[in-house]
């Protein structure tokens, strides 16, 4: 069923807040897009930190002026995680509890694929994200990633398969990398998948939640909490920032991170972006660079779910990174996307992000390097939204926890 928004319409739709309530908002226009004085954000913040520079957090609201439909295409898929765009213009999906499928463009849901390695499903884990072989028109390669049991415990793991031409299996599957050590939990796998220009593989992962796992973040030696960059035969990749440090592990390219379930290159300076999950409060955006350190565990703008400072409670500290931009008190960002379709232009190079506890798509609008507008999209949807991609046609794609296949795109 067609959700449909038009101007006039999105003058109400900025200031939800994450229980999907809204206010009215004074809006004025330039030539690139409409601006609104106050923040999207209007809930209370869960901690008193201040931000290192202004426009960190709670930048101005902006809101689309060009008119878009927002159609549901499917209501019934379980629990998808990670969305892929094959070239025809249909979808690769994967299903939390170990499954992987085809949907037609018209919604229509196709068979589970076989010969995909067993998953961990339990708590955060499963089958996670999925990608597909810059050469796949012509090899029919993809990734993914999951959650595998190793042992008494389990891990972030990356396998590759040859998509076969019936499209009901999965030729040759293999898991090609695994992010040890391996622990006995169910949380915070991180799992996002994105080939650099290059055609090498990034892979996020998470620090695994506990305060047991949590210092990790900061160890070169543990791919936990980790931004790592490998080959496509899930080797370290040549360049890495740590390929001549014997006391770390070759395929990290970044560290300090908590839970990172988004990956995005810039499609015009092809710099990777990630998504983080922070805790109570302290979301983040990142823009990341080799060998950089990003903080975690030991600064952050959020808090323990209890209440209690996360360490020393301190936000910024000597050789660790900022975040570009901080939610506080929550976006819970999952799968994001840059937009570079000409359909809609005011939303060109703009980073659309997935909201889970915040049940909404966040659109950033970024200039140099900095956040300069925010907008929440299908705010009154009430779902908690798992990925967002572009497809073929320009339009954007996003899944949902609860089972939805959207389309989003120019009336």
């Amino acid at each position: 069923m067609p959700v449909k928004f038009s101007a006039s319409a999105l003058i109400m739709m900025f200031l939800f807040t994450a229980c999907g309530n809204s206010k009215p908002a004074n809006a004025g226009n330039n030539e690139d897009t409409a601006r609104v004085g106050k923040a999207v954000e209007t809930q209370s913040a869960n901690t008193d930190y201040q931000p290192a520079f202004a426009g960190q957090t709670r930048i101005a609201g902006v809101r689309t002026t060009t008119p878009y439909d927002a159609t549901v295409l499917t209501r019934d898929l379980d629990r998808p995680w990670g969305i892929a765009v094959l070239p025809d213009g249909r979808f690769l999906i994967t299903e939390k509890k170990g499954n992987m499928r085809i949907i037609a463009k018209d919604g229509k849901i196709g068979e589970k694929i076989t010969g995909i390695p067993a998953v961990d499903a339990a708590g955060q884990g499963g089958l996670l994200d999925i990608t597909l072989d810059p050469a796949f028109a012509t090899n029919r390669m993809i990734y993914w990633s999951f959650s595998e049991r190793q042992g008494n415990g389990n891990l972030t793991a990356v396998a590759k398969g040859r998509l076969a031409e019936d499209e009901r299996s999965i030729e040759n599957a293999k898991v090609i990398y695994r992010a040890l050590p391996a622990y006995d939990g169910d949380k915070h796998y991180g799992s996002r998948l994105a080939f650099g220009k290059d055609g090498y593989l990034f892979v996020s992962t998470g620090e695994r939640s506990d305060k047991e796992t949590r210092p990790q973040s900061q160890h070169l030696n543990s791919a936990l909490g980790k931004i790592l960059r490998i080959t496509t035969e899930g080797q370290p990749a040549p360049g890495n920032p740590f390929a001549n440090n014997t006391n770390a592990r070759p395929e990290i390219y970044s560290y300090g991170h908590r839970n990172v379930q988004g990956l995005a290159l810039h499609p015009e300076t092809g710099e990777l972006w990630e998504s983080e999950m922070g805790p109570r409060g302290g979301d983040e955006l990142n823009r990341i660079e080799a060998g950089k350190n990003y903080g975690w565990p030991l600064i952050g703008y959020g808090i323990e779910y209890s209440g209690q400072k996360i360490g020393e409670g301190i936000t910024q500290k000597q050789g660790m990174e900022q975040p570009v931009y901080y939610w506080d008190p929550v976006l819970s960002p999952s799968g994001m996307t840059f937009y570079n379709a000409t359909d809609i232009p005011e939303w060109k190079n703009n980073l659309f992000i997935a909201g889970l506890n915040s049940k909404h798509i966040a659109r950033i609008v970024l200039q140099n390097n900095r956040v300069t507008g925010e907008e929440r999209l299908l705010a009154n949807e009430g779902q908690r939204f798992r990925d967002v991609a572009q497809g073929t046609d320009g339009a954007l794609y996003a899944i949902t926890d609860e089972g939805r296949l959207y389309r989003i795109g120019k009336k």
